[in-house]
């Protein structure tokens, strides 16, 4: 299985309309699976929003990915009553697609199913945790920030074999083949 490069990342400070407009559309679809499949754990909920991520990491440019991951997941956060998280999530979110970015797709090259693997696995590993983390600083209770650990460890895993699966499929369209 591989990913595919996008030619939008270039080495540019400032973003182009096209990137923009990507990472606004993509910051939704973010939100939107976030939001919607909302199954609840301790100290919040689970969802599919970070298989949309790492989805991205895949098609999409690193500048676009992280805005889209940011931002689209923060918004959840806001609109569905966890304005608390807003501010942990953005730090979260930022780093977990980073971190797949730079083990799946550090040359910006196609990746083998190794490297999305560990890629997408070392991500969801540092969301739980940090998630657990800042889970036991807001709630001033370490009790507290583990109680989300196994829902947030298998939010992980379930959204890496999710978007693995996906990977497999997209690689075969228009998409998969640039």
């Amino acid at each position: 299985m591989t990913s595919s490069v996008h030619p939008s990342s270039s080495s540019s400070t400032s973003f182009t309309v096209r990137e923009l407009c990507l990472a606004a559309v993509m910051a939704a679809v973010v939100f939107l699976a976030t939001f919607v499949p909302r199954i609840p754990i301790p100290l919040g909920y689970a969802h599919l929003g970070d298989a949309a991520i790492f989805l991205m990491v895949l098609f999409l440019g690193r500048r676009e990915t992280l805005i889209a991951a940011c931002f689209g997941s923060a918004l959840s956060d806001l609109l569905g009553g966890f304005p608390l998280w807003i501010v942990p999530t953005l730090i979260i979110k930022y780093f977990m697609a980073d971190i797949a970015w730079r083990v799946i797709r550090p040359d910006q090259r196609r990746a083998s199913l190794t490297r999305l693997v560990v890629g997408f696995l070392l991500a969801s590993a540092w969301m739980a945790a940090a998630y657990t983390l800042f889970g036991a600083m807001l709630y001033d209770s370490l009790a507290a920030g583990l109680a989300s650990a196994p829902g947030l460890i298998a939010e992980g895993v379930l959204n890496s074999a999710i978007a693995i699966v996906a990977a497999g499929i997209l690689q075969k369209t228009p998409l998969g083949r640039r």
